[in-house]
């Protein structure tokens, strides 16, 4: 009987961990691997939510993780609504809490 390896999920998907980078959330400083999502970084932070309700002002963060929900809004520099489980972190962003539909002191 032959035993293979074992593997790990990153070894199925042929993924590679590149060099860490730095963003910004909320005006601190925090770091994320290439190709992964924001809402994965903030995650690795230790950060949950990242948006408030409309109504109430009641805490949210990732809940689907696929871009369904709309649960895990950011405002990604300057641009609120992006949900932060499909837009990959690049260096230098930043990242801001969203209150409410995320257009307040906007122009647009």
């Amino acid at each position: 009987m032959s035993i293979q390896p074992e593997r790990t999920p990153a070894d199925l998907v042929g993924a590679a961990t590149g060099t860490a980078f730095e963003f910004t959330f909320d005006g601190r400083t925090l770091t994320a691997l290439p190709g992964q999502s924001i809402a994965a970084a903030l995650w690795s932070a230790g950060i949950l939510a990242w948006r408030t309700t409309r109504v109430g002002g009641r805490p949210r963060g990732a809940f689907c993780g696929i871009g369904q929900c709309y649960d895990c809004l950011a405002t990604v520099n300057g641009r609120p609504n992006r949900r932060a489980c499909l837009v990959t972190a690049r260096p230098g962003d930043a990242v801001t809490t969203q209150e409410g539909h995320g257009h307040a002191g906007l122009d647009t």
